[in-house]
């Protein structure tokens, strides 16, 4: 069985609340909404060493690249929504976590004189974005933090979606990957750093955007690909940006079908009803 799909569950549509983007080329929904629905053309722009709003001045300082990286989409899905942030549950999907971190403690650890700050092994957990959220959210409500490789958005969407749909649990679910150096470049190439956040809610609000339902399929199908050969390039270089037909979607204010394979070699299907 799939994370997060319980076996005969029948799962009721969730609402999208609020959507955030932090990649490169966009500095937030706003300005990618109007890239991604062919309003404006894209043009790429590195993205810059995000400063988060949320986090004090210590935690800000300890913050690590991925931290950032999250906290960029995070921040621009709920904006001055803080109060009501803090009841939301989390997903939080990566492929690989902390990369610098673990390279800098792999380097370290070659060393003659091991010299390691307690700091990296605190930020080198697949969950430190999480623990920092909640952190700055003051939330105590669930969350969880997924790893599936090339598959993270069909896992993040199996996971938050029935969260949302059965346990009637609004949530954030948020796809982050920084970039990778060398050495690890060479067996583990994730071109550029990328982010987005949806704000998921079981029932509908004057707020919703969109509809979202979600289904397994059997056979594996060929994921979705942008519309746009630059944002394609984006998509592929990235695990966390193969969300971006879906965000694609939801900025042309168009109904559509789309497909993640997972690890299993199955699909999930997610069918976008925007809303009038």
């Amino acid at each position: 069985m799939q994370p997060g799909v319980r076996k005969d569950a029948r799962l009721n549509p969730v609402y999208i609340e609020a959507i955030g983007l932090f990649a490169p080329g966009f500095s937030d929904w706003n300005d990618g909404r109007k890239v991604l629905s062919g309003e404006v053309p894209y043009a790429h722009a590195p993205l810059p060493r995000y400063k988060p709003g949320l986090l004090s001045g210590n935690e800000k300082r300890r913050a690590t690249n991925s931290v950032r990286i999250a906290f960029g989409a995070c921040e621009d899905a709920i904006e001055d929504r803080l109060e009501e942030a803090a009841s939301l549950a989390s997903v939080f999907v990566s492929c690989g976590g902390e990369y610098g971190v673990h390279d800098q403690i792999c380097r370290g650890l070659l060393q003659d004189q091991i010299m390691l700050s307690p700091t990296q092994f605190h930020n080198s957990v697949h969950n430190a974005p999480a623990g920092y959220w909640s952190i700055a959210t003051a939330s105590c409500a669930p969350s969880v933090s997924l790893s599936a490789f090339d598959y993270s958005v069909s896992a993040g969407l199996m996971e938050a979606l029935p969260l949302v749909s059965l346990d009637e649990q609004a949530a954030l679910l948020v796809f982050s990957d920084g970039q990778t150096s060398e050495p690890m470049w060479a067996t583990r190439k994730v071109e550029e750093a990328f982010a987005a956040a949806l704000w998921l809610t079981p029932t509908e609000t004057p707020r919703s955007i969109a509809r979202l339902r979600l289904a397994l399929e059997g056979d594996s199908v060929q994921d979705s690909p942008c519309r746009l050969p630059d944002l394609e390039k984006l998509r592929l270089g990235n695990p966390a940006a193969r969300v971006l037909p879906l965000l694609e979607g939801l900025a042309c204010g168009a109904s559509s079908r789309l497909h993640f394979p997972t690890a299993s070699g199955q699909s999930v299907k997610v069918t976008l009803d925007c809303m009038s």
